[in-house]
């Protein structure tokens, strides 16, 4: 059964091929493109070349995950069009990169907002309609356990994921009983969207910044090299996309909580 879908973030290249394979499997895609953290060029590109494509099942659509506004309008806009929101499709912000003392309070409520209130504002505007029809799917893109673990200075992006993935699972709990499901599909990255646009936070206070890199010299440039090991390739954002068609695709009730698409799509 086709389903209305809308996917947020779709400027970045996952967000793009995610909107990309659910427009081509039938359903129809409402590609959220707004000034998110970590959007790609490219990716805003492709679902823009598609959506002129004569029949597409693409709807690029204006919603920035940052402006409750934008997207109360966005949702808004998707049910007078199609009705309901049968499934929302989030995918996790950028890699603040940095000691951890140097990024500001600011720079941590904007991480915060990138990784939890901007799929709160959006969870928050779809609930209540899935909640009336006692159906709808939530679906997190997110990182599967990585060297960023035990990696200084990606120690804010590791926290970050780990919360979302709570964020997620308590969702899961509460929200069984109103027959909406949740899943998360993991990928094999540091990141669940980089490619050739990996997008980096880096800290505002460079000063303090300075001080770490005068005690630990070459820290910084292993942690690249860690960053640069994990960048996701084309197969691997289609392998992640593809995952997530999939759980769209899957009857009700049968849907896991958590897949690896990079153990072949397994459920875990």
């Amino acid at each position: 059964m086709s389903k209305i879908v809308l996917v947020t973030r779709a400027s970045t290249e996952l967000g793009a091929a995610t909107a990309l394979a659910l427009a081509g499997a039938g359903h129809t895609a409402y590609a959220g493109i707004g000034p998110a953290a970590g959007s790609s060029p490219g990716g805003t590109a492709e679902l823009e070349r598609h959506a002129l494509v004569q029949g597409t099942r693409l709807r690029p659509l204006g919603l920035d995950v940052a402006d409750q506004r934008s997207v109360s309008v966005a949702v808004r806009e998707i049910t007078a069009e199609s009705g309901r929101i049968d499934a929302v499709i989030h995918t996790v912000g950028p890699v603040p990169r940095g000691p951890l003392e140097s990024f500001t309070p600011y720079q941590l409520a904007q991480i915060y907002d990138a990784y939890v209130l901007s799929t709160q504002r959006v969870n928050r505007a779809v609930l209540p309609h899935m909640r009336e029809r006692q159906d709808g799917l939530l679906v997190w893109a997110v990182p599967s356990g990585h060297p960023a673990d035990r990696t200084p200075y990606l120690a804010l992006h590791s926290e970050a994921v780990t919360l979302i993935e709570h964020f997620a699972a308590s969702y899961a709990r509460e929200l069984a009983g109103f027959g909406i499901e949740v899943s998360t599909v993991v990928s094999r990255s540091c990141t669940a969207d980089a490619g050739r646009h990996l997008g980096l936070v880096h800290p505002d206070d460079t000063e303090t910044t300075a001080v770490y890199d005068s005690r630990y010299p070459g820290l910084v440039d292993s942690v690249d090299a860690v960053l640069a090991q994990q960048t996701v390739t084309e197969a691997d954002i289609a392998r992640t996309a593809e995952a997530i068609a999939m759980v769209v695709d899957s009857a009700k009730g049968s849907r896991p909580l958590r897949i690896a698409p990079g153990a072949g799509g397994a459920p875990v």
